[in-house]
């Protein structure tokens, strides 16, 4: 948690000092950050190991951020940052948040326009005065608007990928109390939901109070609402409400149940439950008011005549018929992934050399990593070219010699330019063991032309697949309009696999798309786009959004061997 935490504070440090031109300041700050978010352990257990001279063993670390990083895990604060905060006239924040706005813009606003906040960016940029601006122009404008509303929409709902790992810690912690009988998350994050609102635990005991007086004292809180005898509702500090309930065992299973949802899901199944003369609620099941079922979530959904729903795809989006009929799907498992197939290194933009790639990915227990990094003419991605390519392939060799128990593919990220084609010729692409297609430029193109652009793309020979197909950044940005039909139909021809971006900030396939996708036969990668080493951890999310799609094993490409996947793509 506090690697996450730290590394936040950092980044918004540098924005702070960016827009005082200090920017070899911000440098340091930026490269602070993504140190501190590619950190295997915590950066607390490092720092009681052996204080900032231990924090400074870690590349990259010097004096200076060491002691700040000392600073928040003893105080939880950083006078830096408060000082900078306090001196800042707007809410960077917030405004960096919106999709095109950095330092340097958002200063040039408050200059021009005295933007303060989110609410005075709304209020100009409705007034069509941003596009008057030097540097912004109507399109600008427009993008605002549509981030601002993207924004207001998402209002108090936190990604998936940063409130799952802290829940955890939560459901550990109450784990170890001898009066916790059974525990589990429920509601949203339950349902692996790409973003949550607020956090739902249940827990059967016969001594609620105990498990109620230790929650409510647990350390990250910053508030609590209410404390009863068997619920409790705090907020932590990392911003999110969560809600504590606590029942008997016997009515455990439908506690589960109904605390899952979704809303839609539980009218459903109480709706089957009252046409089968029994009644369902988070109690139990009943019928002529003795119960029936409860202890489990298995047999409440057998008692009313169903098979049991994975929580995944408890959105009444067809799973109730599909159980009644016996044709649930057998969802793709969190432990079928053979392989990474979107991969980064130092080579780009990413910050680990090949042979540590490889060695963490054999960790996991890989088969196989795909290195794909960017082929692009976009300078902030330290994009490679054919030549580059072709150095690299030697490396992945080397490496692939000294390195035993995973192989190393050789793969490539390029961008697919406005016309379609790629930005790699055909002659080193060939020579590829998996190449990703992918739109980095151009977003805001109309729809046909965006279909015709990836049609083009999917139609090259050398192209397996496409990454993050809609280009979406969730909360920031809904990506660009494709005929999805239609890409679909191409991408059955071609046999280009469409992946599944891991990335808690991307998902991307939606699992609407995705079960678009497996219903047209398309085979579909899960690939984490790793930039530094958590992003790994990403996979699970990835999969995640395959399931809600309705995937089996069969629809993923990387749950084959190494050698399946390569003969897929004739390899």
């Amino acid at each position: 948690m506090k690697n996450l935490e730290i590394a936040k504070i950092f980044y918004l440090m540098a924005e702070f000092v960016e827009m005082d031109k200090a920017s070899f300041i911000s440098i340091a700050y930026n490269k602070a950050g993504r140190i501190l978010e590619s950190l295997e352990k915590d950066i607390e257990d490092i720092y009681y190991k052996g204080g900032t001279n231990e924090l400074k063993k870690i590349s990259g670390i010097g004096e200076g951020i060491a002691r700040k990083i000392e600073e928040y895990i003893k105080t939880g604060k950083i006078k830096r940052y408060q000082e900078l905060k306090k001196k800042c006239p707007v809410d960077l924040e917030k405004l960096t948040s919106i999709e095109g706005l950095g330092a340097k813009r958002i200063k040039f606003l408050y200059e021009n326009l005295k933007v303060k906040n989110i609410k005075d960016l709304e209020r100009v940029a409705q007034a069509g005065k941003i596009a008057e601006l030097d540097g912004f122009g109507e399109k600008s404008e427009k993008n605002i608007i549509q981030s601002i509303e993207i924004a207001k929409a998402d209002k108090g709902r936190f990604l998936l990928g940063k409130i799952l790992p802290i829940v955890r810690k939560i459901i550990d912690e109450l784990k170890k109390l001898p009066e916790t009988e059974k525990i589990s998350i429920a509601g949203s994050v339950r349902r692996m939901k790409e973003t949550v609102g607020d956090v739902d635990i249940l827990v059967a005991s016969s001594n609620p109070k105990k498990i109620i007086d230790y929650f409510v004292k647990m350390k990250g809180i910053s508030k609590i609402w209410a404390k009863g005898a068997t619920k409790s509702s705090v907020r932590f500090r990392a911003g999110f409400d969560c809600d504590l309930r606590v029942v008997e065992k016997e009515s455990f299973g439908s506690a589960l149940q109904y605390f899952t949802g979704s809303k839609e899901h539980n009218i459903a199944t109480r709706r089957i439950a009252i046409k089968n003369k029994l009644k369902l609620n988070e109690y139990g099941v009943y019928k002529d008011n003795k119960q029936i079922a409860g202890k489990n979530e298995k047999e409440v959904y057998r008692s009313i005549g169903l098979q049991y729903i994975e929580p995944e795809l408890r959105n009444n989006t067809g799973e109730i018929e599909a159980s009644f009929e016996n044709k649930l799907p057998n969802l793709i498992g969190y432990n079928d992934i053979k392989g990474e197939t979107h991969c980064h290194s130092d080579w780009s933009d990413a910050s680990f050399t090949i042979e540590k790639l490889a060695k963490i990915a054999k960790e996991i227990g890989y088969e196989y990593l795909v290195i794909t990094d960017h082929a692009s003419p976009l300078g902030i991605v330290h994009g490679l070219d054919g030549k580059r390519i072709l150095k690299q392939m030697q490396e992945i060799d080397r490496v692939n010699k000294k390195v035993s128990g995973i192989k190393i593919l050789k793969g490539t990220e390029v961008d697919i330019r406005a016309d379609g084609s790629l930005f790699i010729e055909d002659k080193v692409l060939s020579q590829l063991d998996f190449v990703l297609g992918a739109v980095h430029s151009g977003l805001k193109m109309d729809k046909e032309n965006m279909t015709e652009r990836l049609i083009k793309a999917m139609k090259n020979p050398h192209l397996d697949a496409i990454a993050h197909p809609f280009g979406r950044v969730i909360q920031k940005r809904e990506g660009y309009q494709l005929d999805f039909p239609k890409i679909l139909k191409i991408a059955k021809q071609t046999k280009t696999a469409l992946e599944i971006n891991a990335h808690e900030k991307r998902l991307d396939l939606r699992d609407v798309h995705i079960r678009q996708a497996i219903n047209e036969g398309v085979k579909i990668t899960i690939g984490t786009d790793v930039h530094n080493v958590n992003y790994f951890k990403m996979m699970e999310l990835g999969i995640a959004q395959a399931r809600r799609g309705w995937a089996e094993k069969k629809d993923i490409l990387n749950t084959l061997s190494t050698n399946d996947f390569l003969k897929y793509f004739n390899l």
